[in-house]
Parts: structure tokens; sequence; C-alpha cells
């Protein structure tokens, strides 16, 4: 039975499988590091045949195997699996079955029985006629709403490198190549908190998992700590890298961060002593992404270089090497909830989803722009707004910004461009999603120096409001601000299930 697309990465994740060592005589295979997942048959089989499918297929250049949005739409785009899953078409089937009334109806038959009663012809002496049942209810399909722009945030002096929603979805960072954080309030925009300290552009920002602590890292090579209530920067800086800060992640439990850097390194750190814990030689150049599995066991990364590696918290150990046959590099990367799949952003206009444990590609995402900076986007899920829709019949979105000022929302599953929104003058850097209690909001950023907040609702959409310098002033608020103080959005929209992939690939 096919899954459905909210099962595709809001599921729990399944128990890793047991390591096995790897046999002396293996030869890795190209397409994987030889790490341990790779010495499982189930991963060589499939590497097998795609090496040996490849021989005789002459190489072109990067500029002719790179498709184009505008000649190859977002259905065609090349995957392993290129069908959309039955619960997509299951609402409209059901929909569509109308009861008749039964042509062996009399002219006698009384008039209390409905025309949508189906009514049974007499059994002749020969055939037996099975009793009619009754018509399921019809199912709720879940339906995109589209987002639409509330409130736009201004007070930064240069371009705004990245957003990140707050586990509680309270508060809003965002962080600048003015060297400054800023920390915004979600239901009114209003600003609350200047960070002030680094030396350097801030690049990158993450919230700890308690909504309380902030990290950057900075062009000055250091990692720095903020108290958001307080708005102080605590005493101790993250120092171990010798370039700039491009990407830094809390662990679930918030007892470590990753970051990545342009020194071409991944450093593991201890939050409690601001000490490295390990250094990573993870790539041969300047790292661009870094995430943590949601239990923390793995970390994902991604460089210039082209590859994506899977390590092992704990050892250090590289598990698994993700590389694309066109070799783009890779500027951004990020878990599903699930833990399943990663999601890759490549300098060749596209987003990418991967399987991991098998090391392919399932599924590619085109129709924005992406040659130049390093964008970062979310996952996020849709048709629930007004709880009619069942669990199991959610879908899920994947966002990314576009150097062309829009803002393009993807199903998952069909690759269908499901939103594209013009929303910064110039390159929208980030996106980041945040659904609680029925609110489903979305941030922006981009070269334009603004923060814009997105919210979807199922009324008409209501007048945008006037910006102002340093935030929001006047105006109305968001519908439903009060319910904000939630779980966090992994643990909110998790769908419960036994399995969870992509079409049904195991």
């Amino acid at each position: 039975m096919d899954e459905s697309a909210s099962d595709l990465l809001y599921a729990p994740q399944a128990p890793a499988p047991k390591r096995r060592r790897i046999n002396g005589n293996h030869s890795p295979s190209r397409y994987s590091s030889p790490d341990e997942l790779a010495a499982s048959s189930d991963h060589d089989t499939p590497t097998f045949h795609r090496r040996t499918s490849s021989k005789n297929l002459s190489r072109t250049s990067a500029e002719t195997q790179r498709r184009s949005y505008e000649d190859s739409p977002a259905e065609d785009s090349p995957d392993e699996l290129d069908h959309t899953i039955h619960t997509f078409y299951r609402g409209g089937l059901r929909r569509n079955l109308k009861p008749t009334a039964s042509r062996h109806a009399t002219p006698d038959a009384p008039s209390e029985i409905s025309l949508l009663t189906p009514i049974q012809a007499p059994a002749s002496p020969t055939t037996s006629v099975p009793p009619t049942t009754p018509l399921p209810p019809p199912v709720n399909e879940a339906r995109y709403l589209p987002y639409t722009q509330k409130m736009v945030l201004k007070g930064h002096r240069k371009g705004v490198a990245a957003v990140r929603f707050s586990p509680k979805g309270d508060k809003i960072a965002s962080c600048s190549a003015d060297a400054t954080i800023r920390i915004w309030e979600t239901s009114t925009g209003n600003h609350l908190h200047t960070l002030e300290g680094h030396l350097a552009g801030v690049s990158t920002i993450e919230w700890s998992p308690d909504n309380r602590v902030l990290a950057s890292g900075s062009d000055d090579k250091s990692i720095r700590l903020w108290d958001t209530v307080a708005g102080k920067q605590y005493p101790r800086q993250l120092l171990g890298h010798n370039n700039y800060i491009y990407s830094i992640a809390f662990s679930p439990k918030g007892n470590m961060i990753v970051s990545g850097s342009y020194d071409e390194a991944v450093f593991l750190w201890d939050v409690r002593t601001a000490r490295p814990m390990r250094s990573l030689p993870a790539h041969s150049d300047p790292v661009g992404g870094v995430d943590f599995i949601r239990d923390g066991t793995l970390i994902v990364s991604c460089a210039g270089d082209g590859l994506i590696r899977i390590w092992d918290t704990a050892t250090g150990q590289c598990l698994r090497t993700l590389v694309h046959e066109d070799n783009a590099p890779v500027s951004s990367v990020r878990f599903a909830p699930n833990g399943k799949f990663v999601l890759a952003w490549t300098l060749d206009s596209c987003v990418r989803l991967w399987n991991y444990h098998d090391g392919r590609c399932v599924k590619t995402y085109q129709g924005h722009q992406n040659v130049k900076y390093s964008l970062s986007g979310a996952f996020g899920v849709y048709g629930d707004e007004n709880g009619e829709v069942p669990l199991g019949e959610k879908k899920a979105f994947a966002a990314s910004g576009s150097e062309t000022g829009e803002i393009v929302w993807w199903d998952v599953v069909s690759k269908v461009v499901l939103q594209r929104e013009a929303a910064h003058e110039g390159c929208v850097l980030g996106v980041d999603t945040l659904a609680k209690d029925g609110l489903a909001l979305a941030v922006s950023c981009g070269l334009d120096k603004t923060i814009r907040i997105w919210e979807r609702v199922s009324e008409e959409p209501k007048p945008e409001m006037e910006s102002f310098e340093d935030g929001m002033i006047g105006g109305g608020e968001f519908a439903g601000q009060n319910g904000l103080d939630g779980e966090t959005m992994d643990t909110l929209m998790k769908i419960e299930a036994e399995e969870a992939e992509v079409d049904g690939v195991s």
C-alpha cells in the first residue's frame, strides 16, 4: 500500500541498521565512500549497475548536462520515481461516485425512498443478487492554500544572510553582512534586540532547542552564543576554524554544535566547555552546509566539491558519500524531519532529495535559479489548516529562495510547483517555515536588506500592512498568535506510521 506524502517526511525514523565490518577486498563504488553503510550488499548491487551502464556514455560538458527550468518543467525533471501516490487521487474518485436509482424500480415505489438510496431489484429464480453496501464517505483531500505576505521587517544595513524561527515560534532571528543579529517578535514584527559583537559579517545562525540561546557563525572565524532573553553575549567564544564560518547547527539535546567553514573542515563542539570535540577533514572545498539528524546520531555536510557526506556523531567516521553525476557544487543541505532523507541545494538550479541509505537521488526539484549564491530552504506540510483532513492525508512541501527574487514551493512527491511568489528585490538567500496550532507561517530574507513574513490563511487575504524601520508599528496582528507556545515544528508535525518512503521505495 502506497504511503502518503506526509509519511514521506514526518514519520519517525526507523532504527539504524547494525554496522558491518568492511571486507579488505571490497572495492568501493564510484558513488559511495568506503564506509560501513557501503559494505552492505543492499547498496552494492544498484551501484554496480549504475557504473557498468555508464561506461559507454560520452561525457558532455556541465553546461549541456544542466537542465533549464524554462525548457524543462518540474514534472519532467530526472529522478528515479516519477509517479504520484494513490492517495493523491483517492478523494476525487470518491466524490465522483454518485449512486443512482435502480432501473428496476417500479412506479408504485414508496415516495419516501430517496433517489440516492439504491433500490434492489427482485431476485430472479436462477440468479442471486448480492446485497448492496453503502458507499464510503468521501475523503477530504489535502488542499494547498497559498502564502500571502503579512509583514516587511527592516533594520539591517546590508543583505540578510539567514533567518530562523525559534523552536516555540514566538521569535525570529536574522543575521546580516552588517555584522549584527536582530531578534524580532513573530506575532507583531516588533524589534526586540540587536546583538552586536562580531567583527565581520554573520553568515549563519541557529536556535538552541530550549528557545533561549542563539548561536552565530561569522566571517571573523568565531562562533558566538547569545542569550536572546537578556539580549547579551555569553562570555565564551567557540574558536578553532581558521577561515569564514558558513553553517552551524545545534544537536537535538543542545549540548553540541556542528560547524562548517571555508577551511574545508567540519568541527563538532561541546557547548558547555566551548571547545572542539572533534575535527573532521570533511571535504576538499569550502563546506557550505551542515545539519544534525533528529536524534543527533548522524551529521550531514556538503561542499563545493559536489560531495554530501554522512558522519557518525559518536566516532566521527564517514558512513556514506553521496555525489550526483553532474557533480555540481552543493551549497546547502538539510535532513528531512523523519531523518530518512537529505535535501540538498546545488549550483545547477536544482534541489535534490536523497535517500542516503541507498545512496540514490530520488527527486529533483526545478523551477528556481541558483548558480551563484548559497541558498537555503525548509520543509513543511499542507492540507490540514482547518483540521478537516485526516492525519495520513496531509502532504509535504519543500520551499526555497531563488536568485530571481522569488520563493518557490514544491510538492515533495509530485514535484509540482505549488506556489511561486515574487518576494524580494534581488536574491532570496534564506527561507524558513513554521506550523503550530493551525498557524502556518514562512519567513524569508534577501539581498534587499529586508525580512518578510508570510502567512497561509483559509479566508480571503487581508490587506498588507505598512512596513516601518525596525519592524512593524501599529496595524493588526496574526490570527491565532496566542497559540504559539506549543512544541517544536518537527514534534508537532510528525506522523506516526510503520514505514515512510518515497512512493514505496524501501
